[in-house]
Order: structure tokens, then C-alpha cells, then sequence
């Protein structure tokens, strides 16, 4: 992989830029510009979601494809590096662990008789390397939902709360985030053990800088539980009423726990494309634009037809949409700030991407005046109005709601669409305190929207079968060059007092 980058920047550093001149256009030759813009983004998703591209998953040979290709033609319409590192210029190093359970282990004992439980009625995972808690009393917590319990109750102890109609996950991360030493689910309701070990056996995905060592999450059956409560003064039918009660407390049940949970550990290598155009005032900081290259690869097995996820909605189109930007914008006159393009990696695997940028960025993160994500667009026909993915969230709004005004574009009211704000690279921005939205034809009717997800999102449907609506893309890509031009002008917006 990083002889493949090392020839895509020897590439892109032979290449020349064409100068390119603004200019003056009538309404009728704006309309045949439109449809050139089309054209142009539909050639992009065709390529970047062909099969010889494999579906752009992180560390393969579709990846180094991806990044020749787009790196190529961000030089060539007069981009520069913005990595601002010397050593890595255009391609910004992240390096991701790729983590699959390995082994799970638990004693249970009683005072000092160890109770008898088959490794088969309980099932420990960890995100890290490994997790290990030792003789920690258990804390019947029953469905962790009615009550809330303090760090001082959970401490040290494993919570043991019960399944239901919801997943337990949340609740368990909320037990281990408030001290819990670990959480250990009695499966009452539906689930299987058999089915959370399919779900889970696939690889979780972190950064390498992060700890290795992780929180430890369990899962027992109901015939398990009530085998180590055979031990103890209580029966899970006794617990289980109990836990319906408005005044329900914990239950210390006398029982500690050994669990341990490793991982199998694979290193990937991967990269963040980053791009600028230099502003006239660097100074008065940076406007930053974000699409994530990245998608699942070969994702699925014979003897299904179609084995590559191509994502060609999600997110062909956002990158396609990103390079058209940045094409617009070179072609203007030079603005006041600088304007960074993001192409991020891994942000199908938890938004890694993007938060390797915040953790090691080419720029101060407080210079950054605004951040705006593009993702999955070509989904909605021309006039559909505009929804805000983080609206409300930062001090972007009214800014925006000036731009669209002079557009001639209509926001919707309301705040539905951050129903899906946690599932975007800009989440993982304003984690960092970045401010950060998406504004895009693709959430103005959010029953569109919801379609897709239900359908061909995250899957190989996603393909270029798909009959890909161009209109309301290409209506994105210059309301992202108005909003550029906005948020890079110094005198309409300034950050001062603010």
C-alpha cells in the first residue's frame, strides 16, 4: 500500500495545472453548465463505483485506486496538499486495528465454592485487546432503565441487568461509562447467545493509537442465571418481578465473577486525502469540506450473484460532489480564507476517518470556522428543498439561512434529520468542537431518505443499477460553492466576538 501511494504522489507531482479563468455566463448557458455538471458527477460515481474499484474498502488495491483517481484530479484543477506536512503530502497516514473475538472466560463463585457454569451459557466481548475483571461482586441492576444507580454503587462490580424488546447495548455502555466494571446481560427476552456470537464474530475497528485495552461487555442465558442463582437467596422470577417495581434498588446477589475477553488483532493502513486551496488570508482561519472515500468491499459470499458493495450512493456521490466543488471554486476569484478538502477513510467503520483528522490535524481545529459534510446526495430530484444534518448543534444557522435566501433555496423547519447526525463524519467533527453540519437535498424530504436506508443502504444494491438522480446533486454542489464563498469571506462572515 505505501509503495502503491508513494507512486500515486510521484503521479500527481508530474502532473501540470491547467489555469482556469472566471467568467461571466448567460441563463441559457448556466442551464447547459448544469447538465455539464451532471455529466460530470455521474462519470465520477461510474468510476469510483465500478467493480474494478471493489467497492473502496480500506488497505486494498481499491483504496490505492480510489486515491489515484481523486488525487489526480485534485491537482489537476490547481489544489494543493493539505496534510501541510512535507512527509506526507496529500495522503495523511491512519492506522486502524481491525479486532475479532479471540476467547471468553468466567468463573463464578460463592464465598470460596466456585460454582459449575458451561462456557456455553455465557459469552464475554471486548472492543480493546483485552479486558479482565477479577472476583468482582455481581449487582443485579435489573433493566438498568427505571432508576438511575451512582459510580460509588457500580464500582468494582459487574451490573447484571436483563434483557429486552431493546438492545441491551446502550444500557451496558451506560453502566460501564457510570463505574461498572463490566455489564453481563441475562438473555430473557428473544436473543440468543447463538445470534449475538454471528453478530459479533465480525471485526470491530479502531484507531491504533487507542487503548488497548477495552470494556468488558456479557451475555448470559436465562438457563445460565438460573444456575449460578441457585447459589444465592433469589431466583431470577423473583428478580425479574422485583425490577418491574417503581421502587426498585439494586441487588447485591452475593456471587462475584473472573471474566476475561480477548481479541485477534489485524493492522490496517489506510489513508485521509487532504486537499487546499489557499486563501488570501490564512490567518482568519479555514473553511473545511468533508466526503468519506470509503466503503465495504467485497461484502458478500457465493452463491449470491452481486458480491461487491460499490456504494455508489453512499458515498460515490459525496465524493463525486467534493470534487466538483473544489473544481467551481478554483475557477472563481481568490478567497479570503483557506478552504480545506477532507476525503476521509473508515468512516464506514465508525467514522475513524474523520477523527484521526481531528486528533492529528494539519491545521489548529479552532481556525476551522466551519466544517460542512457531504454524504449519500444522489438521491433527490432538482427542487427538493434543503435539510440540515446538526441543525441547532452549532452557531452555523443563520449564516446558512442567509445563504439560502440569497440562493433562492428553502430550508426545511424542524430538526428531523438530525435523527441521523450520529451516522456522519460530522459527528466526529463537533465531538472535537468543530462546527460542523450537513445541508443537503437528500434529507429535504425525509421519507426519501429513509427509503434508501431501508433498502439499498449498506448493501450491494447500492450499486450503478441504481437509477442515480443527478438534478438534486448538482443543485448541492452550488449550494456548497455559495456557502464556501460565504463562510471564506472575511467582511460577511467574521469571526470576531464570536
Amino acid at each position: 500500500m505505501n509503495r502503491a501511494l508513494f507512486s500515486i504522489g510521484r503521479a500527481i507531482l508530474l502532473l501540470c495545472a491547467a489555469a482556469a479563468f472566471s467568467v461571466a455566463v448567460s441563463p441559457a448557458a448556466e442551464a447547459a453548465r448544469d447538465r455539464g455538471l451532471e455529466k460530470r458527477l455521474k462519470s465520477h460515481i461510474e468510476t469510483l463505483a465500478s467493480d474494478d474499484f471493489q467497492g473502496r474498502q480500506p488497505g486494498t488495491e481499491g483504496e490505492a485506486k480510489t486515491l489515484r483517481y481523486l488525487g489526480r484530479e485534485w491537482f489537476r484543477m490547481g489544489l494543493v496538499s493539505g496534510t501541510n506536512d512535507p512527509g506526507n503530502a496529500w495522503f495523511a497516514p491512519v492506522t486502524l486495528v481491525a479486532r475479532e473475538p479471540a476467547s471468553s472466560s468466567a468463573l463464578f463463585t460463592r464465598r470460596t465454592r466456585r460454582i459449575g457454569l458451561p462456557q456455553s451459557e455465557v459469552l464475554l466481548l471486548t472492543s480493546g485487546k483485552r479486558a479482565l475483571v477479577r472476583k468482582a461482586p455481581l449487582l443485579f441492576v435489573g433493566r438498568a432503565e427505571l432508576a438511575g444507580f451512582s459510580r460509588a454503587e457500580l464500582a468494582g462490580r459487574v451490573a447484571v441487568l436483563l434483557d429486552g424488546e431493546r438492545e441491551s447495548s446502550a444500557r451496558q455502555n451506560a453502566l460501564l461509562a457510570a463505574g461498572a466494571s463490566g455489564a453481563l446481560t441475562v438473555l430473557v427476552g428473544t436473543r440468543t447467545l447463538e445470534q449475538i456470537a454471528a453478530r459479533r464474530r465480525r471485526s470491530g475497528y479502531a484507531l491504533a493509537d487507542d487503548m488497548l485495552g477495552g470494556d468488558l461487555e456479557g451475555f448470559i442465558t436465562r438457563e445460565g442465571m438460573e444456575r449460578l442463582l441457585k447459589y444465592s437467596r433469589y431466583s431470577l422470577a423473583g428478580l425479574e418481578k422485583a425490577a418491574a417495581r417503581a421502587d426498585f434498588s439494586s441487588v447485591a446477589l452475593g456471587i462475584s465473577a473472573s471474566l476475561e475477553a480477548t481479541t485477534r488483532e489485524t493492522t490496517i493502513r489506510t489513508y485521509n486525502l487532504i486537499a487546499k486551496l489557499p486563501g488570501k488570508r490564512p490567518d482568519l482561519g479555514a473553511v473545511l469540506l468533508v466526503s468519506h472515500w470509503d466503503h465495504f468491499g467485497v461484502c458478500a459470499e457465493v452463491p449470491a450473484e452481486n458480491l461487491v458493495c460499490n456504494g455508489a450512493v453512499d458515498n460515490a456521490s459525496g465524493v463525486a460532489a467534493l470534487t466538483e466543488i473544489a473544481r467551481r471554486l478554483t475557477r472563481g476569484s481568490r478567497l479570503d480564507r483557506d478552504v480545506y478538502f477532507l476525503a476521509t477513510t473508515a468512516e464506514e467503520l465508525g467514522l475513524l476517518g474523520a477523527h484521526a483528522f481531528a486528533e492529528d490535524p494539519p491545521l489548529p481545529l479552532s481556525q476551522i470556522v466551519a466544517a460542512f459534510n457531504i454524504d449519500t446526495i444522489a438521491i433527490a430530484p432538482r427542487g427538493t428543498p434543503l435539510g440540515i444534518v446538526g441543525k441547532g448543534m452549532t452557531g452555523l444557522d443563520e449564516e446558512i439561512a442567509k445563504v439560502a435566501e440569497r440562493q433562492g433555496r428553502r430550508i426545511v423547519p424542524g430538526e428531523e434529520a438530525n435523527e441521523y447526525v450520529r451516522r456522519q463524519d460530522g459527528w466526529a467533527l463537533l465531538q472535537h468542537d468543530i462546527p460542523a453540519v450537513m445541508v443537503t437535498s437528500a434529507y429535504g424530504e425525509i421519507s426519501r431518505m429513509r427509503r434508501f436506508f431501508e433498502s439499498h443502504y449498506h448493501r450491494p444494491s447500492d450499486d450503478l443499477t441504481l437509477p442515480l438522480e443527478l438534478g438534486g446533486a448538482a443543485e448541492d454542489v452550488k449550494f456548497h460553492v455559495a456557502l464556501v464563498r460565504w463562510f471564506a469571506d472575511a467582511a460577511r462572515f467574521s469571526t470576531e466576538g464570536k
